[in-house]
């Protein structure tokens, strides 16, 4: 199912998309009552997910036209959990910027966290901060929720931590990211976390995904992979994460960006007014940005 946030009559809401993808059904239509996106990732079951599917047929809701679609998770209680250097061949583009160590074996993960007051919604503009930014950069990357702690878990396990899946473009000032050892503040701007446009439970992917991830810049095609190309996969990242720290419930996690940043380019291709981004995921969707 495809799961969204929303605003409708001035409330904000959580439904399900219809599955000719034109309503909107309000998750309370259809028996659940959680209140926030973030709640019904942890708490609600798979007989509750079962139940929900069947309810869902034939259903009438909203006109997707009608609402406001906002960010699956507005704002995430807690820091995103980020990988760097995720794919081999965007660790090649980035030795130029970040260091040649950069492009060698990734034997370990590279984890940062992105700090976000309210995710950026489907159709909203992304602050560019020119005032400080002169380097602002895209990046395409498929995300996870987590649906329940997470402790000492095993790679083989890791299945059923995961709630489900959606798109984030973890937009990133590289003067300012690569002005500190640690990347938080660089990537951590408001308006850096375009997320959305839906959150799709876990069931309509293989596990691990296996899925392309695409990126246009003015229709302009500049990052093009598959998930199966992660350096670190999702069952690696479980395991790794949780050998010795808690991962708790509602946590977001993003895989990483494939090559075809701003920066890889010679000379760098970063954002400017106007630029519109289309971040796309297969089996998600599309969310598409215009820098302001």
């Amino acid at each position: 199912m495809k799961l969204l946030t929303y605003i409708y009559n001035n409330t904000e809401s959580i439904g399900v998309l219809s599955g000719d993808e034109k309503q909107v059904v309000p998750c309370t239509d259809l028996g659940i009552s959680y209140p926030t996106m973030e709640e019904l990732a942890v708490k609600i079951t798979d007989e509750e997910l079962a139940e929900t599917a069947k309810r869902l047929e034939g259903c009438k809701g909203i006109p997707l036209e009608n609402v406001k679609v906002l960010a699956p998770i507005p704002r995430p209680s807690r820091d995103i959990i980020c990988l760097g250097v995720n794919f081999k061949d965007h660790a090649e583009e980035s030795k130029d910027v970040m260091g040649a160590e950069y492009a060698g074996e990734r034997k370990y993960p590279i984890y940062f966290a992105k700090h976000v007051n309210e995710a950026v919604a489907d159709g909203d503009d992304i602050d560019g901060h020119f005032d400080i930014v002169t380097d602002l950069d895209y990046e395409v990357e498929m995300a996870f929720v987590v649906r329940r702690d997470i402790v000492k878990a095993k790679a083989e396990d890791a299945a059923k931590y995961v709630f489900g899946y959606t798109i984030m473009n973890d937009v990133s000032a590289r003067c300012i990211q690569m002005r500190h050892k640690q990347w938080f503040r660089g990537k951590s701007f408001d308006g850096f976390a375009p997320m959305g446009p839906y959150l799709v439970t876990a069931d309509e992917f293989d596990f691990p995904p296996k899925t392309d991830l695409t990126c246009r810049v003015n229709g302009e095609l500049r990052q093009n992979t598959n998930t199966a190309l992660y350096i670190h996969n999702i069952p690696y990242v479980v395991e790794d994460l949780s050998s010795a720290m808690l991962v708790k419930a509602g946590t977001i996690i993003s895989m990483g960006t494939p090559a075809g940043v701003g920066m890889g380019f010679k000379p760098p291709r970063y954002l400017k007014h106007g630029d519109v981004v289309e971040c796309e995921v297969g089996g998600i969707g599309k969310l598409t940005n215009t820098v302001k």
